[in-house]
């Protein structure tokens, strides 16, 4: 009993010594303080292009590696997701929170597995690759934002109904 203790404890201290140190490809800047002080880091990708489509007529999707979309930041946090789309009506002058309909097709993502982002639509040709891009920024829970002067903390829904520049600026994200 005392070996099986001990060797998931070294696991355990494996694993969160491998994910320090491969956790993310960029991390924002410091972030406003957290709980009891503590500071909390708001994450975000680069803007990137797919490489190729997967799917078929109706059903396109790729996917991305994001190891900063941890199990904590998926079900206890707040991952946002946007698309700069070719075509698109507004003349490349809007990055569209997803899920959204531009360019005659729905657009969205999802997470399958955690450190893993797919990017989804359901246009009816094969979608373009090097001129849409895509981001996504993964906000822990444990992360505060001025409210209405207050201190307090912004619900899924009050960030998924901000736009883009606004979700950047309370962040100090880069646009």
């Amino acid at each position: 009993m005392k070996t099986t203790f001990k060797l998931k404890t070294i696991f355990l201290l494996a694993a969160i010594s491998l994910l320090s140190i491969t956790g993310c490809q960029k991390e924002g800047p410091q972030g406003p303080a957290g709980l009891n002080g503590q500071n909390a880091e708001v994450y975000y990708s680069e803007w990137f292009s797919p490489v190729s489509w997967s799917g078929t007529y109706g059903d396109w999707f790729f996917e991305a590696s994001a190891p900063d979309l941890t199990q904590d930041i998926v079900e206890g946090g707040v991952v946002l997701a946007y698309a700069w789309l070719d075509g698109d009506v507004f003349g490349g002058t809007s990055m569209r929170p997803l899920p959204a309909y531009a360019v005659g097709a729905n657009w969205g993502f999802l997470i399958h597995q955690y450190g893993s982002i797919v990017f989804t639509t359901d246009m009816i040709g094969t979608p373009a690759t090097s001129t849409n891009k895509f981001r996504f920024i993964a906000i822990p829970g444990t992360v505060p934002a001025a409210k209405s002067g207050t201190k307090g903390y912004r619900s899924a829904q009050e960030l998924r109904s901000m736009s883009y520049k606004q979700v950047c600026k309370l962040y100090n994200i880069p646009e």
